[in-house]
């Protein structure tokens, strides 16, 4: 079970910049192809923005067209949590860390195999961990 990082709003104004705060802990939306990582295609992992919890895994990335970085998976079934998002006039599934409670994105039932779901993850809520290649050991 994951513990849930508290802090005071005013600790996480300090910690992230105004657009991670606005996306994170007011639950915006950056706008479609704006952000950072919509178009990132080094591997690695990428992290919660807010307290670095592993949220998704680069292999499952994938290009959606729309303008935000997607995925089909999250790293583990543990690492988010999902609740319905009644505004705007519609309900849709929002997506936020489990660690840290911060709003990530929505999940949308219109992704590819193996799940068919498209988590749509906002960059600013995401840091990218890039995996180095590995060198080959040298033989001695």
């Amino acid at each position: 079970m994951t513990t849930k990082i508290t802090k005071a709003e005013a600790d996480w104004r300090a910690e992230l910049t105004p657009e991670q705060y606005h996306v994170l802990r007011e639950k915006g939306t950056e706008r479609a192809f704006s952000g950072a990582l919509w178009d990132e295609h080094r591997p690695g992992t990428y992290r919660c923005a807010g307290c670095g919890a592993e949220l998704f895994e680069a292999d499952t990335k994938f290009e959606s067209g729309t303008g935000w970085p997607s995925f089909y998976q999250p790293a583990a079934a543990e690492a988010v949590d999902t609740e319905t998002d009644r505004s705007f006039f519609m309900s849709r599934t929002e997506v936020n860390c489990a660690t840290c409670g911060g709003h990530l994105g929505h999940v949308f039932n219109d992704g590819p195999r193996p799940t068919g779901l498209r988590y749509c993850i906002n960059s600013a809520s995401l840091k990218l961990d890039p995996s180095e290649p590995r060198e080959e050991m040298e033989q001695v």
